[in-house]
């Protein structure tokens, strides 16, 4: 009888533990940085940011709306003035889906320099949600690679989004840490 008792407790624990696994983290909705609480570069230069996610089980979709403040009068024209970030976190409003099968989609956008191939990369493992930007195009200096890697996390009562990045360039490697609400 205890055995069967035991049995029985551990194929209900191994079934919760099952269901409670089976339904991954969702990042769905609207959300607002908080740039008090958020660790930014220094060429982030974002006054304010929203940031709009629709989650399904195979997709991410993230729509973001820039404010930046202006370009300090002594910033050379024509120049990068502290854009920062890249397309979708910082560099523009824009709408970025990522596939979270963990394969790449590979759309092209329009570059300085044409059509430029920006990959797009994504998956939802332990509760985060691991998403990758890289892009490569052909400049005066050659071959010129960007990558980015963004680490997502929730709060546990679902109100606070922590986005953990790390962007990679012919510059060097930048940190930075993006707090959003949830509007």
């Amino acid at each position: 009888m205890r055995k069967i008792f035991f049995l029985a407790v551990i194929v209900c624990a191994t079934a919760v533990a099952g269901f409670s696994q089976a339904k991954p983290t969702d990042f769905s909705g609207a959300w607002v940085l908080d740039v008090a609480k958020s660790q930014l570069g220094e060429r982030a230069r974002i006054e304010a940011m929203t940031m709009t996610v629709a989650q399904t089980d195979k997709e991410l979709k993230v729509t973001t709306e820039i404010k930046r403040p202006a370009p300090p009068t002594d910033a050379p024209q024509g120049g990068p003035g502290g854009r920062g970030m890249g397309r979708g976190f910082g560099g523009g409003d824009g709408t970025i889906n990522y596939s979270l099968d963990g394969k790449e989609t590979v759309v092209e956008i329009d570059g300085p320099n044409g059509k430029m191939p920006v990959k797009y990369k994504g998956s939802i493992e332990g509760g985060k949600a691991n998403l990758s930007t890289s892009r490569s195009f052909t400049g005066p200096m050659g071959e010129i690679t960007s990558i980015t890697k963004d680490t997502w996390s929730l709060s546990a009562d679902g109100k606070t989004l922590t986005v953990a990045r790390e962007q990679t360039s012919p510059r060097g490697t930048n940190a930075s840490t993006m707090v959003f609400v949830k509007k």
